[in-house]
């Protein structure tokens, strides 16, 4: 057979493999990454760090391009928003800290309805840096919003991207031609193109992800700390199924069911693999596109969602501070509870968008009931030993709201119009 006959049958056999997977819809074929993963991880373990490049690239490539799409993204936001357009940040950032806080309210719930005692021991020769106190955590986020522009990309500062980009993206408004502004949203678009071929390598790179984690760690490793992990993945089922649906419906009036389900389903699947709010934004991005929110609020509201809305993390601080005072038999009050989760709102706020960054501002939490950095940092080494499962459960937590608030401000906008229809809150293919 001649070369053009055999590139012309590889060909067709490519585009037929395209169209078979184009016809599967992405959760689907996600799922049966996630089987072949672990049928991989249990009957294949040799073949464990060859996939692994697979699932190191996916989040790789997500993390890489994050930083720049979302300073596009804010920055043609704010470039092409409308002068007489009336949207505001406000009720989404509203919703954020009164999720967190309700987060933090069932850790604590959770904690003193089933206390919990560690095995406080770590390596000796652990090096972890946390912060001092939540001064230091609020004066960490003022720093970062003047952060030099150029440094908060390469770092993945979010906060300093969104203000950079907020900032030059109100500049251009005022000072820069149609030309221009029709530039800068083309360069965002093919920054979006872009993201979409990454999220289509989802499969596979969630394929890999799990191989590794199950051949790695194991459920063995986990047997000893099942009590603490029910309290906390407990607590995020409850947040995630009951306190956020309650919410979105004191809100918009309708049943919250399909939106909540939607963004776990769409959003908290990815994340919990991933393990990272920041690696997540292009998901929720393209996710809020395709339930019809506005983008001039969504390019916004979901990388700085990614940075403070961080209700997963609220409970992690929370319970493994309240299971430190257990185990060190420290009487804790109902005013103490409540500072503890006001710590919690703050700390969680300044959490890290990276997987275990809620982990470091245990001892946060911990210092409000006099027990010391080393003990604390024992704690911090607990919550290590976990964060195979907690911290993917914590992530999809954290990232799924993002959309869900973000979705949930916009539909109550629409409901106080009476725009707002049950068929919204679904998003379109």
């Amino acid at each position: 057979m001649s070369r053009e006959g055999v590139f012309g049958r590889r060909s067709i056999l490519f585009k037929s493999i395209s169209h078979i997977l184009s016809s599967v819809s992405l959760i689907k074929q996600i799922a049966v990454g996630l089987i072949i993963g672990i049928i991989i991880a249990v009957f294949f373990p040799p073949a464990i760090p060859v996939v692994k490049i697979l699932g190191d690239l996916f989040v790789k490539a997500l993390k890489g391009v994050a930083p720049i799409l979302v300073f596009f993204l804010v920055m043609n936001a704010m470039a092409q928003r409308k002068d007489g357009s009336q949207g505001s940040m406000k009720p989404i950032i509203e919703l954020y800290v009164i999720g967190t806080f309700c987060a933090s309210l069932v850790g604590v719930s959770m904690s003193f309805l089933f206390p919990t005692d560690l095995a406080l021991q770590v390596a000796p020769d652990t090096k972890l840096a946390p912060p001092s106190g939540i001064i230091q955590v609020l004066h960490n986020l003022i720093l970062s919003v003047v952060d030099n522009p150029v440094a908060a990309i390469m770092n993945a500062n979010y906060i300093g991207i969104l203000a950079w980009a907020i900032i030059l993206g109100i500049a251009l408004k005022t000072c820069s031609g149609d030309t221009t502004k029709a530039c800068l949203n083309d360069i965002a678009a093919g920054i979006t193109k872009v993201v979409t071929w990454i999220i289509h390598f989802a499969p596979f790179g969630i394929l890999g992800l799990v191989a590794d984690s199950v051949g790695t760690a194991g459920v063995g490793a986990l047997l000893g700390y099942v009590q603490l992990l029910g309290v906390l993945i407990g607590s995020y089922f409850l947040v995630a199924l009951v306190m956020n649906p309650l919410i979105v419906f004191a809100k918009v009036r309708k049943n919250p069911y399909p939106l909540v389900l939607t963004t776990i389903r769409e959003s908290g699947v990815y994340a919990f693999f991933t393990r990272s709010s920041a690696a997540n934004i292009p998901v929720n991005l393209s996710l809020c596109k395709r339930l019809g929110l506005d983008p001039d609020m969504f390019t916004i509201s979901i990388p700085l969602g990614a940075t403070i809305n961080m209700a997963g993390a609220s409970i992690t601080i929370s319970v493994l501070a309240l299971a430190a005072a257990h185990t060190l038999g420290i009487a804790v009050d109902l005013p103490t509870a409540l500072l503890l989760c006001i710590v919690s709102t703050v700390g969680a706020c300044g959490a890290s968008g990276v997987a275990g960054g809620s982990l470091l501002l245990i001892p946060v939490a911990c210092a409000s009931f006099g027990i010391g950095n080393d003990i604390s940092m024992q704690v911090v080494g607990v919550g290590f030993i976990i964060s195979v499962l907690e911290d993917a459960c914590e992530t999809a937590l954290n990232s799924s709201s993002d959309v869900l608030f973000t979705a949930t401000a916009e539909f109550a906008e629409r409901r106080k119009n009476g725009t707002l229809k049950a068929e919204d809150m679904v998003p379109k293919d």
